[in-house]
Formats: structure tokens, C-alpha cells, sequence
């Protein structure tokens, strides 16, 4: 019950600081035009995926770490009641990844509505993208929540390093792979790649979505190494599965750090 007051406390303190609204109608306007300029159906949710896989990992790690250090005298405060820490986490990362998850579903959700696209054959599809993009922005946070505990005396530290792994898993991370695969193409390494195609959650969203849609063409290969090895079905499950994980790792450990953290 203490964890819902700590989040509905923060819930009301991000609709005061307006930025989660701005950042609802990011979501709202570039889905209007995808699927208003783009036709709708898959070519429009694919450009909306994609636009997800880049933004909602970086704004979530991004605020996750600043929520931490701008917080720091309003946990320290309540560090000071008779609130159990665990409780004060929990509390702290529902505040944020909740609203995040709520302002991004109803930016991408309210133009599917109003164009009718959620009752048709592609709602399947688009429900799958909404999922994803929550799913992202609580593992996403909870890695925010990590990187911030870890650099909470630096916090120049700790954004470079947030901007760092982003960069390195959003952008740069198939061609790393690529280049592993060029250079060591006489091993057998579709196991390796599958792998490292489990401990990337954008990488492992994209290839959910292109799963879905059955665009083999654009899973670059550690997606088409997965295909290949579990198919259409069992691959959504597969990866669907350590998305789950994902979720749920990084936030536990962010709750030990914080235990252990001295404030």
C-alpha cells in the first residue's frame, strides 16, 4: 500500500512537470502521420516499431538515471521514515516506468483507435507493438534505475554511460555481429549468435516484430538465425520469454543495489 502512495505521489508530480504529456504527443503525432501518409496496415506499424526500438530505450534509460539523481533529497527524506526500502524502490520505479508505459500507449493507441485499426485483421500486430514498447520501458528504466545507483556520486558518469549503451545496443550492435560473423565465418557460430541475440531486448523486440509480420528480408542475422532455428511461433515465445526476463532482472537488481546503497 506504501509502494501505490509513493507512485501515485509521483504519478501527479510528472502530469505537474508536463514533460510526460509532451511526451505522449510525440508518440500521438508520428503515429497520425505514419498511419495517415503511410497507408496503415504492417509498412506503417514497421516504420512505428522502428521508431519505438530507438526512442523508448533512450528516453527511459535517460530519465530513469535523471529521476535518481533529481530525487536524491526526496529519498533521502523518506529514507529517513519508517518505510522499508524495498518498499521505497518498488514504489519509485512503478512512479516512473507506470506513467511512461501509459503516456506511450495512449500516443501510439488513440490514433490506432480513431482510424479504425484496432478492429481490424492487423490489430494482432498492433497489439504486439504496444506490448513491446511497454515492455521495453520497464526494462529500459530498470536499467536506468541500475546505471543511476551505480554512478549515483557521478552523474556526468552515469549519462555518458547510459548514452553509451544505448548507442552500442540500438545502433551499433548487428554490426558488431556482423563483423564477428566476417571474421570467424569458418566456425560453426549460429549458437554463439543466437545467444547474443537473447542478451539484446531491442534486438530481441525487432526481431518479435519482423517475426510476426514474417519479413525475413529485414531480420539481419542474428533475426534470421532465430527464425531459423525456432520459426514464426516458437520464436515470439522464445523471445517473448526473455523479454520477461529482462524485465525482471534489471529491476531486481536495482533493488539490491538500493538496499545495500548508502545514501
Amino acid at each position: 500500500m506504501k509502494s501505490l502512495t509513493i507512485l501515485g505521489y509521483q504519478w501527479k508530480d510528472l502530469l505537474r512537470g508536463k514533460w510526460i504529456i509532451g511526451y505522449s504527443l510525440i508518440f500521438l503525432l508520428l503515429t497520425d502521420a505514419m498511419v495517415r501518409f503511410g497507408g496503415g496496415g504492417p509498412k506503417a506499424m514497421l516504420s512505428i516499431a522502428n521508431i519505438m526500438l530507438l526512442f523508448i530505450p533512450l528516453v527511459s534509460m535517460i530519465y530513469g538515471v535523471l529521476f535518481l539523481y533529481q530525487s536524491r533529497e526526496f529519498i533521502e527524506l523518506l529514507l529517513s521514515q519508517p518505510l522499508k526500502r524495498k518498499t521505497l524502490y518498488w514504489g519509485l520505479y512503478g512512479g516512473l516506468a507506470l506513467p511512461l508505459a501509459v503516456a506511450y500507449l495512449v500516443g501510439v493507441g488513440l490514433p490506432m483507435s480513431y482510424f479504425g485499426l484496432l478492429f481490424t485483421a492487423d490489430a494482432a500486430g498492433i497489439l504486439l507493438v504496444l506490448g513491446l514498447g511497454t515492455i521495453l520501458t520497464l526494462v529500459f528504466v530498470g536499467i536506468g534505475f541500475l546505471f543511476g545507483l551505480h554512478f549515483y556520486d557521478n552523474r556526468v558518469k552515469g549519462l555518458g554511460f547510459t548514452l553509451l549503451v544505448w548507442l552500442l545496443l540500438a545502433v551499433l550492435y548487428d554490426g558488431i555481429i556482423l563483423m564477428v560473423v566476417s571474421l570467424f565465418g569458418d566456425y560453426p557460430l549460429e549458437k554463439v549468435i543466437l545467444g547474443l541475440s537473447m542478451v539484446n531486448p531491442i534486438d530481441l523486440s525487432r526481431i518479435v516484430v519482423l517475426l510476426e509480420y514474417q519479413i525475413s528480408a529485414l531480420m539481419g542475422y542474428t533475426g534470421a538465425v532465430f527464425n531459423r532455428f525456432f520459426g514464426s511461433s516458437l520464436g515470439v515465445i522464445v523471445a517473448a520469454g526473455c523479454l520477461m526476463l529482462w524485465v525482471s532482472l534489471p529491476a531486481w537488481r536495482g533493488m539490491k543495489l538500493f538496499n545495500k546503497k548508502d545514501f
